[in-house]
């Protein structure tokens, strides 16, 4: 897992993994959406929720626009802000969490993100995290996120 941009003399794949990994992150912990909001191509987003499933045929357009994803994260924010961790959130997340293939071809990239990992929780138990997106990103001014296939079968 990697706690640290592995992308350092790379300045496209550096800014993905940032905006992916760190800056999502803080903003998940702090609830607050307006972190990242300027992350997204809104008129342009898809999200495909996996539903941990490794067929296909079980996967929906769970989130057709930027503001059903936008719910479901401030919703999913909300619910960890009530877990009462063992560890600080952020710096354990990097640990768990590792973004280390980002293709990018043209103007287009897919940024692959794997949460494989445990943090703590403060009655020593752990919280598994096992499962992995595909985010799709497209430069126009900077990059952004048009879309991803999330909560996909991990190991």
């Amino acid at each position: 897992m990697t706690a640290q941009n592995p992308f350092p003399n790379d300045a496209d794949r550096a800014f993905i993994w940032d905006m992916l990994m760190p800056r999502d992150f803080e903003a998940f912990a702090a609830q607050d959406w307006d972190m990242v909001a300027g992350d997204f191509d809104a008129d342009r987003f898809l999200g495909i929720h996996a539903h941990n499933s490794p067929n296909q045929d079980d996967w929906d357009a769970a989130f057709p626009t930027l503001d059903a994803y936008r719910d479901e994260w401030l919703r999913q924010a909300a619910e960890s802000a009530k877990i009462a961790y063992g560890e600080p959130l952020v710096p354990a997340l990097l640990k768990a969490v590792s973004m280390d293939r980002i293709d990018i071809n043209g103007a287009v990239a897919v940024a692959h993100k794997k949460f494989d990992g445990t943090v703590k929780l403060a009655d020593g138990g752990i919280d598994r995290l096992n499962w992995q997106t595909l985010y799709f990103c497209r430069r126009s001014d900077r990059w952004r996120i048009t879309g991803f296939i999330g909560y996909m079968k991990y190991r």
